[in-house]
C-alpha cells in the first residue's frame, strides 16, 4: 500500500479564494482558440436513460429566442473564455438573442446575474455553477417563470427536472482516474507525489481527488504525500508548489487539478532549479494550448483533456425541449488523454484551447 503519510491543506486554505481583476472579453471568433469546429467538438460518452419532457411544448424556433449564459469565472481562464465563445457562438449562430454575464468567482453574484436574466425575459438559461451548493434560490425563480435550465462543467444541488433539465459535463471522478494511471505509467509504478487541488467545497476538485486516490492506491511505489488547494489559479500553484518542494525535497511528481495549476508548478519547478519532465513528473487536467506546448516539449507527461465547448449541444438539446421531445438529465462528454504521441496534433486542429 502506499503511504498515507500526507501534508493537509487546512492551514493554508483557511481564507484563500481565487484573485481576479475583472472580465476578460469573450474569445473572438477569429482569434484564440476555436470556439466551434471540425475537429474540436465535444463527443457524448454517455447519457442517462432518466430524461425530463418539457409539460408545455413551444412551436417556438431558436431563432425567437432570447437565451441567457451565467459564467462563474474571470475568461483569463483558457477554458472560461473558450466555454463562453462557444455558447455564444452556438446562440448566435442559432439567430437567438444573448444575453451574458459573469460572476466572477462570487457566489452571491451569480445568483443575482441569474436573477437579472429572468427580468429580462430570457427564455432558456445556461448556467456554469461556481459551486456545488447555492443555486436553488435562482432556480426557483427561473422555474416560476417557466424557463428551463441547463447546468454545464460542474454540478450542482438541485433535482433534475425541477431545478434544471440537464447537466452537461465530464466524469470528474474519471478524469482523476486516467490521471493517477498516467502518472503511475510516467513514473514507472515508482514515486514522491505532491497534489494540487482545485479550490476547496469545489466538487470537481474533490472527485479528482477521490479518482486519483483509486488509481493510485494499490501502486505500491506510489507515494502520495501533499495535498494541497491551489484554488485553480497559477500563481498560488506556483507559491505552493514551492513551499512543498522546499520542505519535501524528494518529491518528483506533481499532479495538477487544471492546467493554469500545472504552468504554475513548472514555474516553481525551474525556479527550485530542477528540470519539468526530467527531474519532476507532471501529470495535469484541463487541455489548454499553452499546457499541451509544454505536453509536446516533454515538460508535462500526461494532460486529461475537459472539452469546454458545450454551445453546440446545449442548443441541441434546447430545440429537443421545447419541441416536447425527452432530453436527458444527465449527459457525459468524451475527454481525450494527451501525451507526447498526440499532442502536437491537439495543437494544429484547434483541439487545445
Amino acid at each position: 500500500m502506499r503511504s498515507t503519510r500526507i501534508i493537509t491543506a487546512a492551514a493554508l486554505a483557511a481564507g484563500m479564494l481565487i484573485a481576479v481583476s475583472g472580465c476578460a472579453k469573450p474569445l473572438d471568433d477569429g482569434g484564440g482558440a476555436a470556439a466551434n469546429g471540425k475537429g474540436t467538438e465535444q463527443v457524448v460518452e454517455s447519457s442517462s436513460e432518466a430524461t425530463c419532457v418539457n409539460p408545455k411544448p413551444s412551436d417556438k424556433k431558436l431563432s425567437e429566442l432570447k437565451i441567457g449564459f451565467s459564467q462563474s469565472e474571470n475568461e483569463q481562464n483558457p477554458f472560461r473564455a473558450t466555454e463562453t465563445a462557444s455558447v455564444r457562438q452556438s446562440v448566435e449562430d442559432a439567430g437567438s438573442e444573448f444575453v451574458y454575464t459573469n460572476a466572477n468567482s462570487d457566489q452571491a453574484k451569480q445568483l443575482s446575474d441569474i436573477q437579472s436574466m429572468i427580468n429580462q425575459g430570457v427564455d432558456a438559461l445556461i448556467v456554469a455553477p461556481i459551486s456545488a451548493t447555492g443555486l436553488q434560490s435562482a432556480f426557483e425563480a427561473a422555474k416560476a417563470k417557466g424557463i428551463p435550465v441547463i447546468t454545464i462543467d460542474r454540478e450542482t444541488a438541485g433535482q433534475p427536472c425541477t431545478d434544471f433539465i440537464s447537466f452537461m459535463g465530464s466524469d470528474f471522478e474519471k478524469q482523476g482516474q486516467r490521471a493517477g494511471e498516467a502518472m503511475i505509467d510516467a513514473l514507472g509504478g515508482k514515486g514522491v507525489v505532491a497534489e494540487i487541488q482545485g479550490a476547496p467545497g469545489s466538487d470537481v476538485a474533490t472527485l479528482r481527488t477521490k479518482g486519483f486516490a483509486a488509481a493510485t492506491k494499490d501502486a505500491s511505489g506510489i507515494d502520495v504525500v501533499a495535498q494541497q488547494t491551489g484554488n485553480w489559479a497559477t500563481s498560488e500553484a506556483q507559491e505552493v508548489l514551492a513551499q512543498l518542494l522546499s520542505s519535501n525535497p524528494d518529491i518528483n511528481a506533481v499532479y495538477t487539478h487544471s492546467d493554469t495549476m500545472a504552468l504554475g508548478a513548472l514555474t516553481a519547478i525551474s525556479q527550485a532549479g530542477l528540470t519539468p519532465g526530467a527531474d519532476v513528473t507532471v501529470v495535469s487536467i484541463d487541455g489548454t494550448k499553452d499546457a499541451v506546448k509544454h505536453v509536446a516539449s516533454g515538460d508535462i507527461a500526461a494532460i486529461v483533456e475537459t472539452n469546454p465547448r458545450f454551445g453546440p449541444a446545449a442548443l441541441d438539446l434546447l430545440k429537443d425541449w421545447f419541441a416536447g421531445d425527452p432530453v436527458s438529465q444527465k449527459i457525459i462528454m468524451k475527454d481525450e488523454l494527451y501525451t507526447k504521441k498526440n499532442a502536437q496534433d491537439a495543437l494544429d486542429s484547434g483541439r487545445a484551447y
